[in-house]
């Protein structure tokens, strides 16, 4: 496997630049930014190249710069992926209520079907290929191992869970969890959220398993009727483990009374 320094030599080999001219280069960068850090001796440079020398982050700057490199995927040679810094602040839990500091254009991978076209309005299952969703903030779903995890797109008309999840919510989904739960929960914030397929489309919902059929129940708010499933109609894909959905209080759209989700069935 080539090292970094192997990787940063290849590509100033391709430039054609010399040692001495990238010396130079980062000398002319250390005036400007008035910080002799940014400069970058002969030496240092063949230790960073052949030695495996770590370079400090403003040597690593200047070669960036000088090479022309991204540099995200450069942090990524030396094995610091930046763009699963806001998911990794997930998994480092704090007391404290506060502001996090990730810029809102931080990269997003969801699967997407391929050559398909999705219809938003209803509840979809989103898998197999990757694209990137630009400056949504969702970077914080990123990360997972889609080996045991996949992603889900709640409806824009689809308000059955409304409001603990809203219409255009993303919703990440553990499939290693599809046993319905029985009990573990005393409110309905904590109640395990399950996300379904039957014939007609998904569902996402709350649930309860009796011996052979499974009841999918709505939030009360959606005034929106529970759906009644056999087992062999109805297939859990797994349990909601995180959500990414904006609050637009203005955009809402109610369905009327009594109205069946987008993406419902026929019991």
């Amino acid at each position: 496997m080539e090292r970094p320094g192997e990787k940063l030599k290849r590509v100033r080999e391709r430039l054609k630049l010399t040692y001495r001219d990238v010396e130079k280069a980062s000398q002319q960068l250390a005036q400007r930014r008035a910080n002799d850090e940014f400069a970058i001796a002969l030496s240092r440079l063949a230790d960073i190249e052949n030695k495996g020398t770590v370079p400090t982050i403003f040597r690593l700057y200047s070669l960036c710069a000088i090479y022309r490199l991204d540099w995200e995927e450069v942090l990524g040679w030396y094995g610091v992926p930046l763009e699963l810094l806001p998911a990794e602040s997930l998994r480092t839990p704090l007391n404290q209520t506060h502001a996090a500091g990730f810029l809102p254009a931080a990269r997003f991978t969801v699967p997407q079907p391929v050559d398909s076209q999705i219809d938003l309005n209803s509840t979809t299952f989103l898998s197999h290929v990757i694209r990137h969703w630009g400056k949504t903030g969702l970077s914080f779903l990123n990360g997972w191992d889609l080996r045991q995890h996949r992603f889900g797109f709640i409806g824009l008309e689809d308000w059955s869970m409304y409001p603990v999840l809203r219409p255009g919510s993303l919703v990440l989904i553990d499939e290693s969890r599809r046993r319905i739960a029985t009990d573990g929960w005393t409110n309905e914030m904590d109640r395990p959220i399950y996300f379904l397929e039957h014939r007609a489309g998904y569902r996402c919902g709350w649930c309860t398993s009796y011996e052979n059929q499974i009841l999918v129940q709505p939030h009360p708010s959606s005034h929106q009727k529970p759906g009644l499933y056999a087992l062999g109609e109805i297939d859990v894909i797994g349990q909601v483990a995180g959500v990414a959905m904006l609050l637009e209080p203005a955009k809402r759209r109610r369905p009327q009374s009594g109205a069946t989700p987008a993406a419902s069935p026929n019991p």
